[in-house]
């Protein structure tokens, strides 16, 4: 056990033949004292400095904990976001993907209903015009046809035409 400023002010010594000055002895003892009461009140001074260093560094070494322990989550966390995103655009893309192919059959479809009305129309189309050539050439033939022309040479006579034709006989 260390000694207190207390022990050394109550130490006696014994005297002795030629012992030293007790007054010079006594200062002496005096400054120990003062200087040692010094160093104990500097030592509890430091004791308490270091008991709030370690409280600020088990405070800190918490806050080091917790950070450690949220860098983990987070990492964990994005590991996650990252393979859900990873699933998610692969899902996107074979909806996609499917949703080209039923586009593309959609077109194709629609192409070949397409180019079989074309070809119906052209089908009809000759039809029409083969119909068409026909009547023109009955046309020409009656027009051509010799019935026309003895129609022309015959002649009515106009006093025939005015009784046909007059208002009291309508």
């Amino acid at each position: 056990m260390p000694l207190t400023p207390l022990d050394i002010n109550n130490k006696e010594f014994t005297r002795g033949f030629r012992g030293y000055d007790e007054d010079e002895v006594n200062e002496f003892l005096d400054q120990v004292i003062k200087d040692y009461e010094v160093v104990i009140r500097q030592k509890k001074e430091l004791e308490g400095e270091v008991e709030r260093l370690n409280e600020r560094l088990g405070h800190f070494s918490n806050i080091e904990e917790t950070l450690n322990k949220s860098i983990l989550v987070a990492q964990e966390t994005a590991e996650e976001v990252k393979g859900n995103a990873n699933k998610e655009s692969k899902l996107i893309i074979k909806e996609a993907e499917k949703n080209a192919d039923r586009i593309v059959n959609d077109a194709l479809e629609k192409s070949r209903r397409i180019s079989i009305e074309v070809e119906e129309m052209k089908k009809q189309a000759k039809v029409f015009k083969t119909r068409l050539r026909m009547l023109v050439e009955a046309q020409i033939d009656m027009i051509e046809n010799d019935d026309w022309d003895r129609l022309f040479e015959e002649e009515v006579e106009s006093d025939q035409l005015e009784q046909e034709y007059s208002p009291s006989n309508r």
